[in-house]
């Protein structure tokens, strides 16, 4: 520093090299020290040449931060933020969501969606899933054939719009979560390896399956006739198909996605709300919040049920030594079984067209129960969480 000092007093100006960015500021104060020295300490000059560029320094590193951050959000709730900005979206201004449905962008979308969720598919640790098949089995028979029998229960609910308790009712039928219930499962400590076989094997059997779900549970209940085999014909093309084909392109890639994220997500919902967004105006504020308040009792009920059943299998297949009994493979069963998946129902009633009424009163619901489950499930996983860890620091006391 002195020598820094020394050189802004003795050095002419021509020739000054100052490791100061504020370099001609920094040379007019050289001179004015040597015209009236009384007035200025040398200290107080070269600090006034400094703090403005450490408070620009400063503000540029949190504007980074801040922006890192909310980089960081959008990935890891890129789905969540894609059903809400599309539904947000064709409410506010369904004009061009209209006109894109006219253009028949919706089959486009639907497509991409598959894609994408193919190409996110993993499937590098299914093998380590084979000791724990039995509760693989389970999960498998819980999310097709069981948890359906819930679609019967909600539709007894007098509701209107009854589309709000139709689609409520699909949706009950749907397979499991594409991402968000492995990823709970791993954040939880739970068997991600189970989670993730359960996961790809439900949504491909889901697809062949559905249509007869549909015509069994729901199209009976609403009075409506489901043609099984074309909708089975329909959903092999446009969701097993591009499934496959991203799966496919993944694997070649060696395991790693081509992209992330859902943005053909956003387009569906936002079509669906817009082209209905008229009876979303007349719909009562209160039978929107009573909707919601289904999704969150349909999720509490399946893991209620599936809970109860781990336990009985538990119970009856050796107790604390059954394999059900393993915390690992219970929490993996727990949370895939009970999750259900909204880019397969907004799929399927993209298919349905309207034969169960509007498609956007249909989903509006379901893009709520979808993130309800997301959110409890966090809670619940971070709830294991914690518990696994004051456990673990209560053994090492």
């Amino acid at each position: 520093m002195a020598g820094t000092i020394q050189s802004l007093i003795l050095t002419p100006p021509s020739i000054v090299t100052s490791p100061f960015p504020c370099r001609k500021t920094c040379c007019l104060f050289s001179r004015s020290l040597r015209i009236n020295p009384p007035r200025r300490s040398i200290s107080t000059l070269i600090i006034s040449c400094k703090p403005s560029d450490e408070i620009h320094g400063s503000d540029l590193a949190n504007g980074l931060n801040w922006t890192k951050t909310l980089m960081n959000f959008a990935s890891n709730n890129f789905l969540p933020l894609a059903l809400t900005s599309g539904v947000a979206f064709g409410l506010v201004n369904p004009t061009l969501g209209c006109l894109a449905d006219k253009c028949n962008l919706s089959k486009f979308s639907t497509f991409g969606i598959f894609v994408v969720s193919g190409l996110t598919l993993r499937s590098d640790a299914i093998g380590a899933a084979v000791k724990a098949w039995p509760v693989g089995l389970f999960g498998l028979c819980s999310i097709l054939f069981f948890t359906p029998y819930f679609s019967r229960i909600i539709l007894l609910i007098p509701l209107q719009p009854q589309e709000f308790v139709t689609g409520l009712a699909i949706f009950s039928c749907m397979p499991t979560t594409l991402s968000s219930a492995v990823a709970l499962t791993q954040l939880a400590g739970g068997n991600s390896a189970l989670a993730l076989a359960m996961t790809v094997l439900s949504n491909l059997l889901g697809i062949l399956i559905i249509p007869f779900s549909i015509s069994k549970f729901i199209a009976v209940g609403v009075g409506v006739y489901v043609p099984t085999a074309q909708l089975l014909k329909s959903l092999v093309l446009t969701l097993l198909v591009p499934l496959i084909l991203g799966k496919v392109l993944r694997e070649s890639s060696r395991g790693e996605p081509l992209c992330h994220g859902y943005f053909p997500l956003f387009l569906v919902p936002w079509m669906q709300v817009s082209r209905s967004r008229s009876l979303l105006m007349m719909v009562k504020p209160a039978a929107f919040i009573v909707a919601i308040g289904m999704g969150m009792l349909l999720h509490l009920g399946l893991l209620a049920f599936n809970a109860l059943a781990i336990r009985s299998l538990s119970a009856i297949s050796g107790g604390h030594k059954s394999i059900f009994s393993k915390k690992e493979n219970a929490q993996a069963a727990l949370l895939v079984a009970s999750q259900k998946t909204l880019p397969v129902m907004v799929a399927v009633v993209q298919q349905l067209g309207s034969a169960f009424g509007e498609s956007g009163l249909l989903v509006l619901p379901c893009v709520a129960a979808h993130l309800i489950q997301i959110v409890l499930d966090s809670f619940l996983a971070n709830f294991w969480l914690r518990k696994e860890l004051s456990s673990n620091t209560a053994k090492v006391a």
